[in-house]
């Protein structure tokens, strides 16, 4: 059976049109780690009853993910040479940055149109763009699927090549797990987060009846 990768996608962006932007972990990450943040439970008049809940738990995840051109160099890949592993680092980068930064065409197109506005005079009362962060899905397996974002990102460039492109390098990645309220709108998002949901509601039915066997064998008559 072959290596499952792990894999960030960002989906429903402007990036290259209807391509997402997908970036599979060339090597899985050694560890995991999974915070789960409790709110504190209600308190004063504002508590109900004493199991009352407040707000869901939120789920952070951190990993470093690490990429390494040497293989492909050794194979004699034409996209190592020229750029090591800069695509991989610009694919992330572009996953934190709100929807047109940084663009090219997006800027060329905006230059285009200010220029036309300034030939026919301006208008005070133009409308600015509301730019959106990049819609993420990190899957991690059969059973996680999950909308996240990244709230950090640190990237340690290792090694480089004769003309300074990164050959080696480690990213730290911290994910939050985006809440099924805040992705009503977003189907792919809400269907991921449930899908997971479910999943995990599987696995713990599977250890109730571990459990149950397990506690049948200890019991003699």
């Amino acid at each position: 059976m072959p290596l499952l990768k792990g894999a960030l996608i960002e989906y429903g962006s402007d990036f290259l049109g209807p391509l997402p932007n997908v970036l599979l972990f060339q090597y899985n990450p050694d560890r995991l780690e999974r915070t789960i943040e409790v709110p504190a439970r209600p308190s004063g008049a504002g508590a109900r009853e004493t199991d009352q809940a407040g707000e869901i738990p939120i789920e952070k995840i951190t990993f470093t993910a690490k990429f390494d051109a040497s293989d492909r160099l050794g194979e004699g890949s034409a996209v190592a040479r020229a750029f090591g592993v800069g695509p991989e680092l610009a694919a992330l980068e572009l996953m934190v940055r709100p929807s047109g930064e940084g663009s090219l065409l997006g800027m060329a197109i905006d230059a285009i149109g200010d220029a036309i506005a300034g030939s026919r005079g301006s208008d005070a009362s133009q409308p600015i763009p509301r730019e959106r962060y990049p819609r993420l899905l990190f899957i991690w397996g059969p059973t996680r699927v999950l909308p996240v974002y990244i709230h950090q990102m640190r990237i340690t460039e290792v090694l480089y090549d004769r003309l300074l492109n990164p050959i080696q390098a480690d990213v730290a990645l911290g994910l939050t797990v985006i809440a099924p309220e805040h992705c009503s709108e977003d189907h792919v998002a809400h269907g991921a987060y449930t899908y997971s949901q479910t999943a995990k509601e599987t696995l713990a039915t599977i250890n109730l009846a571990n459990t149950a066997a397990n506690v049948a064998e200890m019991i003699t008559f």
